[in-house]
This record gives C-alpha cells, sequence and structure tokens, in this order.
C-alpha cells in the first residue's frame, strides 16, 4: 500500500478518491511537515499547497517517489534537488484560477467604493458617506501583465464590465488576442494607459522588482495596482515614493512569507488580504480532486504530463538546453514584445533527436512565466493555447555547422533569427538575423544597436557610453555589406539603463537598440 502525506486542509475528495485506489491517507493540517515525515518514512508521496517541500523533508523520505503541488505555483518545493534524488514534482495549473481572477475584481471593486474604510466606521457607529464617493469599474482601461489561465479568465470575468482589456504576454499571438478581445501592447503602454494594472507573472530572475519608479512613473493620476501574483515582482519602496504623487491605489494579496505579523506593505496597500487567491471552497476542490486523480495516473499509468521537474534524457548535454533557453530570451528580447506568431526551430548534429526536449527552454526562454522544468509536453499545451505555431525543420547536415541550433521567432512582418553553438564550453550566439561570425558569449551585460552603416557610429556609442562613466569589456561589430546594416554588440561592466538606452538609439538613428542581461 502506498503512503501520502497531506501536511495541509484539502477538501476531503483527496482523501476519497485516493483511498479508493488503495493509497493510505496520513492528512493533518496542524502537523508540520517535518514531523509527518519523521513518523512516517515510508511514505512515496506528498501533497501540499503552500508548505514548503525542502531537502531536509526529502532527506527524511528515502521511498518517496512524488510531490504534488495542489495549485499552480511551485516555489515551496526545491524542484532542483528532488530532481537530484530523482523525485517528480507535479502542480494542477488552472485548478485555482478563477479563484485568483474573481479576487482580483472583487479587490477592484473594494478599492474603488472603499468597502473596508465604510464598513468599519459604520461599524463604529459613523456616518462617513461623504468620505466615501467611489469610482466604477464599468468601462475602465485594465492591463493584465500575463496571460495564462488567471490573466484569460480575467479578461472574460471583466467582460460583463465592458472594460477595455491591454495585455502584455510574448507567448500569445494576435490571433488568439482578437479572438478574446484583447489588444496586445508593451509593459510600458500598459502602465501608461491603464486605470487598472493586475499583475499574473511569476517571481524570477528576470521579474523580480520590474515594477519599479520607471514604470510606476507612467501610471495615470488615480490609478490602481493589483498584485496577487508574488510579492517580489514589486519595488514597495518604489510604490512609497509615487504613490502620493499619483494618488495611486494599491491592492495586494502576496507577501514574502505566509504567516502572520507586521507586513511591510501596510502603510501604502489600500486593500491587503491574507493570500486568500485560492481560498474558496471550489478552488480547494478542485485542486484536491486534481492531485487527487493525478497521483493515481502517476502511480498506477505512468502518466507523467504535469511533472514540472522533467530531466535530461540520456546523450543529451543540459548545457544545450539551456542554450536554446538563450537564444530564445534574446529573440524575445530583439522583438521587444511583439508578439510571436510562430517559432521555427532547426537543430544540427547530435542535436536533432532531442528536439523534442529543446521546446521547454525555448518557451522558458521566451516567456519568463514557463518554467523549463515542466517539459515538452506542457511547452506544446501552453504555446498552442496561445496559438503560436512551432515548425521543427529538416536540416541540412551538408551546411557542417556542427553541434548548433537555429530558432526563427515570426512576429507579424517581422522575422528575428538566431543561430548559436557551444565552444570551449561557452555559450555562443553565432549568427544574429543577417549577421555572421558574431560568436558571442552574452554572458554579463550586453548592449545590441542596429544601425545603418556608417562612419563614425560605433565611436558614438563607446562615447556616451564612456561619459556615462561604463567601462566597456568587449565589442562585436558585425556587418551586413548587402543590406548596408552594422550590429554593434558591446560588453559593459555594468547594465545599461533604459534611458540610456534610448539616448543612444536617438544618437546614431538606430533601427534597434535593447540591453540583454544573461
Amino acid at each position: 500500500m502506498r503512503k501520502v502525506l497531506i501536511p495541509t486542509k484539502l477538501d476531503k475528495v483527496v482523501a476519497q478518491i485516493l483511498g479508493e485506489h488503495g493509497f493510505e491517507v496520513i492528512q493533518n493540517p496542524d502537523a508540520p511537515l517535518t514531523e509527518l515525515a519523521a513518523a512516517n518514512a515510508d511514505a512515496q508521496a506528498i501533497i501540499v499547497r503552500s508548505e514548503k517541500v525542502l531537502p531536509e523533508v526529502m532527506d527524511m523520505l528515502p521511498d518517496l517517489k512524488l510531490v504534488v503541488r495542489a495549485g499552480a505555483g511551485f516555489d515551496n518545493i526545491d524542484t532542483k534537488y528532488a530532481r537530484r534524488k530523482n523525485i517528480d514534482v507535479m502542480n494542477t495549473p488552472g485548478a485555482n484560477s478563477n479563484s485568483v481572477a474573481e479576487e482580483v475584481v472583487a479587490m477592484a471593486l473594494a478599492a474603488y467604493r472603499k468597502l473596508v474604510f465604510a464598513d468599519n466606521t459604520t461599524r463604529a457607529g459613523q456616518w462617513e458617506k461623504k468620505s466615501c464617493m467611489g469610482r466604477e469599474l464599468t468601462g475602465k482601461t485594465v492591463g493584465i501583465l500575463g496571460l495564462g489561465n488567471i490573466g484569460k479568465l480575467l479578461a472574460k470575468r471583466l467582460s460583463g464590465f465592458e472594460c477595455k482589456i491591454l495585455a502584455f504576454d510574448p507567448m500569445v499571438s494576435q490571433d488568439l488576442a482578437d479572438k478574446l478581445g484583447i489588444t496586445l501592447c508593451s509593459v510600458e503602454e500598459i502602465f501608461a494607459q491603464a486605470d487598472i494594472i493586475s499583475l499574473h507573472i511569476p517571481e524570477n530572475d528576470k521579474t523580480r522588482g520590474m515594477v519599479n519608479d520607471k514604470l510606476l512613473s507612467l501610471m495615470k493620476k488615480g490609478a490602481m495596482l493589483i498584485n496577487c501574483a508574488r510579492a517580489g515582482i514589486i519595488d514597495e519602496d518604489a510604490v512609497r515614493r509615487i504613490k502620493a504623487e499619483k494618488e495611486l491605489l494599491f491592492c495586494n494579496d502576496v507577501y514574502p512569507k505566509d504567516a502572520a505579523g507586521e507586513k511591510s506593505v501596510a502603510d501604502i496597500a489600500d486593500v491587503m488580504l491574507p493570500h486568500l487567491g485560492a481560498n474558496t471552497k471550489e478552488a480547494n476542490f478542485n485542486a484536491a480532486k486534481r492531485a487527487a486523480e493525478q497521483m493515481v495516473a502517476y502511480f498506477e499509468e505512468g502518466i507523467t504530463s504535469c511533472v514540472v521537474n522533467k530531466g535530461v534524457p540520456d546523450g543529451l548535454d543540459a548545457s544545450y538546453q539551456k542554450l536554446a533557453g538563450l537564444l530564445a530570451s534574446l529573440g524575445r528580447a530583439y522583438l521587444n514584445g511583439r508578439a510571436v506568431s510562430k517559432i521555427e526551430m532547426s537543430f544540427y548534429g547530435k542535436l536533432n533527436p532531442f528536439a523534442k526536449w529543446m521546446l521547454a527552454p525555448v518557451v522558458a526562454g521566451l516567456c519568463p512565466d514557463f518554467d523549463a522544468f515542466r517539459g515538452a509536453d506542457e511547452a506544446a499545451k501552453v504555446i498552442a493555447e496561445r496559438g503560436i505555431v512551432t515548425e521543427n525543420r529538416e536540416v541540412d547536415e551538408n551546411k557542417h555547422y556542427g553541434e548548433s541550433i537555429t530558432l526563427d521567432f515570426i512576429a507579424g512582418a517581422d522575422r528575428i533569427s538566431l543561430r548559436g553553438t557551444i565552444t570551449e564550453s561557452k555559450l555562443m550566439v553565432s549568427r544574429i538575423n543577417t549577421f555572421e561570425d558574431v560568436y558571442l558569449n552574452p554572458e554579463g551585460n550586453n548592449l545590441f544597436v542596429e544601425y545603418e552603416d556608417a562612419p563614425g557610429i560605433l565611436g558614438k556609442i563607446t562615447g556616451i557610453l564612456g561619459n556615462a562613466g561604463i567601462n566597456i569589456n568587449d565589442i562585436r561589430a558585425p556587418q551586413d555589406l548587402k543590406n548596408n546594416r552594422s550590429l554593434a554588440v558591446v560588453k559593459t561592466n555594468v547594465p545599461v539603463s533604459a534611458d540610456l538606452v534610448a539616448k543612444i538609439a536617438a544618437e546614431v538613428n538606430a533601427k534597434n537598440a535593447f540591453a540583454f542581461e544573461d
């Protein structure tokens, strides 16, 4: 009999389903997971919600095969350590999505109508009607960052309020956006135009602190920011600096730690909740049912489609997966928020048999809210849902490219083509569009400037960087003589700010300019 530990309050359907399939269920929401693990060292599976599954817990369970997160996000589980221990980790994407989408609408209405203040003061015997002049949600422009399950459902829920929906998601095609009645925009355009901005993106190295002074300063006076995603996405001090000047409304449901105690956003949040996004009976039931069904399918049928930390197949060097993700990240930077409609991929040499295993890192590089550990099946599902077509092209080995990868990203009439390889254990970008023999190791801080070829341009770029006190560590300057184009890739000792990139672009009349950090 397989033993399952559940250190959380999940709907009884989880124990019912597992029990019907012969599992022994040990469920105790009041006991720490470490305590349950110590008393049940023979457990083969765990189901959690927000409880942390750290290496110490995995080390206590030598027979552990599977950890299921009853919900979408799984950053409370050390997936990399689990992979090293040959433990699969699953999530239940979509189970909580409607609950979170409805919470966003509820928070927006509460903030606009000052419901918390009105309730508190009325209960206290006061009559603060004059202080509770509110605003209506109907007809507002709402910006959504991230059109995954929650983002799409939020757009649908807001349709009844006749809202104009703007969204940023590089993995959503224009065709799908049109079907959803959504206007795709850059992040900057959303912050400048939206009355309400709702965040539905993960917290990672690329998104941490992204809602900063620059973005907040773009917001309309009286605009609202809602965060039901992850706490680290927002620079709290930036909100603190700009809130009064812009008369911003800030609604928050996420914190660095889910626990009682003082919260750092208490002085700036107009509405703050104790992480209630998935806290509905319906979401609890859905997550419990999905977790149980996936566990049964995993052990009885070997179904692993929701495993988020799949390993690397025998014969494939994981560095090439990193290369695929790097090329996709660079392609995303080149496109500057333009929606991708098609991805064309070519894998040369010994990489060709592993094309399927490259899709997840490509999707992760292009779309920051996708974790490459979720595997090829989930990657294919995600991009199909977002209306993006993929093509794995046949390769001509007579070109003698060795083990290399070519990725083309099509966005409207634009095509960005990148080729890369690995040389002396270094990830190298060997071609960018028509610029050959680049051989750039993009590690660190890089500035890309594409411009019409003319004398003195490179000097202007380096001069502006020097005047800003930025040291230059390396330069790549390939030319496309046929099209009279040049590309400057300047490696710097510190990141080049967006303002400085804009200044350089204006000075040299750049066709494209952006900073890229790897």
